[in-house]
């Protein structure tokens, strides 16, 4: 046999190959801190990032992501918005609206079902519609909008079947009130029930001392950890924290008109005359707020409000114009009590954000969290402009 090593002939080389390294998020970046610079971008962006590739697509729809926008505060807060027009739904959404980034708001999928007078939650990155009427019939069925991705998925059912009920959120735990007739047993119990994402189903709320249980709730809001439920007449109060009911404040009832929302404490709607006010839960007194008179319209109906990362985001329809289309409008206003306790505001920007076919409506507004629970959330009905084919929606929501 021929000595290869002595003949010149180089011995074989060993089978050594390693298996090949995964693509890197950028070239000469260790994937964690690539992970974070991404992370620190504006979300107006993301769109544009999931066209990069498939790994960027995946990174950036992943918990993991969220989570690190979170950690090193890089998250934002968003504005969602539902508009009605006819018989249908529509879902908007603007990543960062502020003074220097206002532009138009962008269209989301529709939900596959479309119920009538749903309410409204939300939990986390997460708006959760809850019930509604499909077919003249209260269902018990919750939609999820993940606003992450902004995709719908099927949410847990409640345990009856409700329409234009009150939903709130305290504590990271969703409370939803009336909406059913107390005709039997089963719905008395479950007048009132609390979602736990933990436990991952409804539950019966205690409600044995509320006198009258209404079916119809036409707005609901959060103010230092109680909850507001209003009926025809009056409202409920239900304080989480001593799991104990009572009645709205007559003066609060009197004064809510249309839709409103909660800022650092102070529950803002707009009054008979058109003016915002905002009424003070401690001294029971209703304030308008000055500073802003000039440049907002006469709020007489159509508007509504939502608490934008600390800010008072107020929107509403333009007079119906040419072209058969409409301007839906925004404004972000700076609100603040003043040394003697009265209300002032003032208006960072004013702008229109939308446009659409004249007949729609704005249902919901409100402001994503991404991953952190609004304190201070309110949800204001009134089946009055469901039955005329209008409503308006508005979240704000960080992410």
């Amino acid at each position: 046999m021929t000595d290869q090593t002595t003949s010149g002939n180089p011995p074989p080389a060993a089978s050594s190959s390693l298996p090949p390294q995964p693509p890197l998020l950028i070239p000469n970046l260790p994937d964690d801190v690539a992970l974070q610079c991404i992370a620190r971008v504006p979300r107006s962006y993301h769109r544009s990032l999931l066209l990069v590739s498939k790994l960027w697509r995946s990174t950036i729809r992943s918990p993991h992501f969220f989570a690190i926008r979170s950690l090193i505060r890089s998250t934002q807060q968003s504005l969602y918005l539902n508009i009605r027009h006819n018989s249908s739904f529509k879902w908007y959404y603007h990543p960062n609206p502020n003074p220097t980034d206002k532009g138009i708001l962008s269209p989301l999928p529709p939900i596959p079902i479309q119920p009538v007078g749903s309410a409204y939650a939300v939990l986390g990155h997460k708006i959760y519609l809850i019930g509604g009427s499909i077919n003249d019939i209260p269902s018990t069925s919750v939609w999820v909008l993940d606003c992450r991705v902004n995709r719908w998925e099927i949410g847990p059912k409640m345990r009856v079947g409700r329409e234009f009920a009150a939903a709130a959120t305290v504590n990271e735990k969703i409370y939803v009130m009336g909406g059913c007739l107390v005709d039997n047993r089963t719905r008395s119990i479950n007048w009132a029930e609390v979602y736990d994402p933990a436990v991952g189903v409804w539950c019966p709320l205690p409600s044995s001392s509320v006198e009258a249980k209404d079916k119809w709730m036409h707005a609901n809001a959060v103010i230092d950890g109680k909850i507001y439920a209003m009926a025809d007449r009056g409202g409920v109060v239900y304080d989480v924290a001593e799991m104990e009911w009572g009645r709205v404040p007559k003066r609060l009832d009197m004064g809510w008109r249309g839709r409103a929302a909660v800022v650092d404490g102070v529950l803002y709607c707009y009054d008979y005359l058109g003016k915002i006010r905002g009424y003070d839960v401690e001294k029971d007194v209703w304030k308008e707020l000055r500073g802003v008179e000039k440049g907002l319209p006469k709020f007489l109906c159509g508007a509504t409000m939502v608490d934008l990362d600390g800010r008072l985001c107020v929107v509403w329809e333009c007079k119906e114009g040419g072209g058969g289309e409409k301007a839906i409008m925004c404004a972000e206003i700076e609100v603040y009590t003043n040394e003697d306790g009265g209300l002032s505001g003032s208006i960072l920007w004013v702008d229109v954000v939308l446009s659409v076919p004249v007949g729609s409506s704005i249902l919901h507004c409100m402001a994503d969290l991404e991953l952190l629970p609004l304190q201070n959330n309110v949800n204001v009905y009134g089946y009055g402009p469901y039955l005329q084919g209008i409503r308006t929606d508005l979240w704000g929501i960080k992410s």
